[in-house]
C-alpha cells in the first residue's frame, strides 16, 4: 500500500506536470516519473502505440510523448486523495481532460490515465 501524501504536496506535483508539459522539455516531464511508470490513453493506439492504449516504463514514455510535444495545458483544477493527484486540465484545442497520476512513497508517478469526455 503507497504512503499517504500531503495534499499539498500532491497539488503542488500537480502544478509542476502542468508546468514541465507547458515548457516543451520532455526530460523535465519524464523527471516525474518513476522508471517504471504505465500510462493509458486512448490516444496511444491512435498514435501508432501500443493496441491496448497501454505503454510501460520511462523509455516507452518518452518515445510516445515525444510525439506530443508542444502541448500546452490550461490548469482548471486538481483533486487529491492519499496516493494520487487528478490535474483538470484544457488542451491547446480547448478539450477538458482529467489526468489521473498516482505515485509512490518517493513521491514519483507509478501510474497515468489520461480521460477524455467520451465524444
Amino acid at each position: 500500500m503507497s504512503q499517504h501524501h500531503q495534499p499539498s504536496s500532491l497539488a503542488a506535483l500537480g502544478r509542476t506536470w502542468v508546468e514541465a508539459w507547458n515548457t516543451g522539455d520532455l526530460e523535465r516531464v519524464l523527471a516525474l516519473y518513476d522508471e517504471a511508470a504505465v500510462m493509458t490513453s486512448d490516444r496511444i493506439p491512435a498514435m501508432g502505440f501500443d493496441a491496448s492504449g497501454t505503454v510501460r516504463g520511462k523509455a516507452a514514455l518518452r518515445a510516445y510523448w515525444s510525439k506530443a510535444l508542444g502541448l500546452h495545458f490550461s490548469l482548471i483544477d486538481l483533486f487529491v486523495s492519499p496516493d494520487s493527484v487528478v490535474v483538470f486540465y484544457e488542451n491547446e484545442r480547448g478539450k477538458k481532460i482529467c489526468e489521473y497520476l498516482r505515485v509512490n512513497e518517493a513521491g514519483l508517478i507509478v501510474q497515468g490515465s489520461a480521460n477524455h469526455l467520451p465524444h
